[in-house]
């Protein structure tokens, strides 16, 4: 074997579907439908999952054409450096990137959290997400995971109120984090935010849609505040300090745990707290971001719980409290 053959990819779509419709503001669906990496040298297999995602102007085939576009210099042993200039930021160099790092800790012996200059790789509690819905519907939603310590909370606008009130008298004692997915309008912050701050609230996300959230910088909200769309990899960082208390990193969004690692870095200096978040997929997604997950305040890592069924080697999950990848699924 040459050594530009002795690197090997293969990429494939796979379909995992959910126990329950999975519901936001901008819509519904029932499988979550991911792109697979795998790099194969020699007898060391590394693999990384990324999730397309249309409000990105990601497709499933605009993800496998970018993938596509960089396979030779992939097979011919481009590395996590060389990736970063290679493809912009999101889904594809995502499942790259994850793959490379899965490739090196395979090769190398070495656990990806050693790589990435970890002391240790522990278990962490993740929030457990509740789709968006009528007030009642959610109730019944929040009564069946009451029991968990930290639950998500989709929301649409319209009678948001009423779904926060439902939700808090069915779980009383669990910690509420709000989603909003940018269906807010700044006319109405203040009425959302005293009714979050009434349920006793820990955090909202997303209020207002990316490049119109000016208005959150008018003033100190009762709640603290964190990006999401607004947020992606370093760039533009510095200008979201006077509208967010928090960022919400997800791979798919950084373009792979490389660019997230440092984007943790660059918003710690800033003075951002951490939310380590996640699409809905499998195992495979969720392992390299759990390299994030000790420095975070908040953490979302639910995607395996909405699926009818994970991955046969996935990630641990005891109620909501998620352990370290073995071996045999990532790094």
């Amino acid at each position: 074997m040459t050594a530009s053959q002795r690197r090997q990819m293969d990429v494939q779509i796979e379909r995992f579907a959910l126990e329950n419709p999975f519901v936001i503001a901008r819509g519904a669906k029932t499988e979550a439908v991911v792109v697979v990496v795998s790099l194969r040298e020699y007898r060391s297999l590394g693999r990384g999952e990324c999730t397309p995602y249309a409000r990105y102007g990601e497709s499933v085939e605009s993800v496998m054409s970018a993938i596509e576009s960089v396979r030779a210099s992939l097979e011919a042993g481009a590395d996590r450096v060389a990736l970063q200039k290679l493809l912009p930021a999101g889904a594809a160099r995502n499942a790259l990137d994850c793959a490379l790092w899965d490739l090196e800790a395979k090769i190398s012996g070495v656990p990806a959290w050693q790589l990435a200059g970890l002391h240790r790789l522990a278990p962490c509690v993740t929030a457990y997400t509740l789709s968006v819905g009528t007030p009642e519907a959610m109730a019944r939603a929040a009564a069946r995971a009451a029991d968990r310590p930290v639950l998500k909370i989709k929301l649409a606008g319209v009678g948001d109120a009423e779904r926060l009130a439902a939700v808090r008298q069915a779980a009383p004692d669990s910690e509420l984090l709000v989603d909003a997915n940018e269906a807010w309008r700044p006319e109405d912050l203040e009425a959302h935010f005293n009714a979050c701050a009434r349920a006793g609230v820990a955090l909202v996300e997303q209020p207002l849609p990316a490049g119109a959230d000016d208005a959150l910088a008018a003033r100190t909200w009762p709640v603290p505040v964190c990006a999401d769309e607004s947020a992606h990899d370093r760039h533009g960082l510095a200008q979201l300090r006077t509208k967010y208390d928090l960022i919400n990193i997800k791979l798919d969004k950084t373009g792979g745990l490389t660019e997230a690692l440092a984007l943790a870095d660059a918003a710690e200096k800033l003075g951002f707290g951490l939310f380590v978040g996640c699409m809905v997929a499998s195992s495979l997604a969720m392992a390299p971001a759990l390299l994030l997950a000790g420095r975070a305040r908040f953490v979302d890592l639910d995607g395996p719980l909405l699926l009818a069924h994970d991955r046969p080697e996935g990630l641990r999950y005891e109620g909501s409290t998620v352990y370290p990848p073995e071996r045999a699924l990532w790094g």
